[in-house]
């Protein structure tokens, strides 16, 4: 039987940019489906306070800041763990910023002026994710344009290689959050699309 996995990341608190009120709710609504409707074996949650991943010898810190993502996506990435017929799924709820012609997400503690040496590019994210060895990578990133410069274009303009992607809104746009829903206008059409997309794996 297939297995399925998650990263799942929400940022609400950023050292550099506006901060956002439901992206963290979001992520942790995401993990939550996964979990009970998605049967998903594993999901790795990164908030500003979620848990910390318990692994030997030592715990892996899940605040989702530049060398700690980094580190995990590189490290736990580095040969497969999934296989034939396998999903992973990735999802990002937070700032992103089109910078050199190439889409970024921008992390809790990433510097808009240093774009290149603090936030993680979705191609250098997308080439980690495809050594897990599963069939299927999918990418649902819920990240409009950061708050860097009024001109600022938002991510979406990039076709990853070998994953299957997801955009919260077009590079022009923002990704609102509804205060009556206290969701990002994202997870309101996610849901129905991760089961849609569940079904069809």
């Amino acid at each position: 039987m297939a297995k399925n996995w998650a990263i799942v990341i929400g940022i609400n608190d950023y050292d550099n940019l506006r901060a956002l009120k439901y992206a963290k709710a979001d992520a942790a609504a995401i993990k939550q489906w996964c979990k009970t409707e998605g049967k998903f074996e594993q999901v790795f949650l990164f908030t500003e306070d979620s848990p910390d991943i318990e692994v030997k010898p030592q715990n892996i810190s899940t605040k989702p800041t530049y060398g700690k993502l980094r580190r995990f996506l590189r490290k736990q990435f580095e040969k497969p763990l999934l296989g034939t017929g396998d999903n992973l799924w990735f999802f990002f709820a937070g700032h992103g910023k089109r910078h050199q012609e190439r889409d970024y997400l921008m992390l809790s503690d990433s510097d808009p002026g240093d774009v290149v040496g603090s936030a993680l590019s979705v191609t250098w994210i997308t080439e980690r994710l495809r050594r897990c060895g599963a069939d299927n990578v999918v990418l649902f990133l819920d990240a409009c344009r950061s708050q860097g410069s009024r001109g600022d274009t938002g991510i979406g303009l990039e076709e990853p290689k070998g994953v299957i992607t997801f955009y919260g809104c077009e590079p022009s746009q923002e990704s609102y959050e509804l205060e009556e829903l206290q969701v990002e206008f994202f997870w309101g059409d996610l849901r129905s699309l991760f089961f849609t997309v569940h079904l069809f794996y």
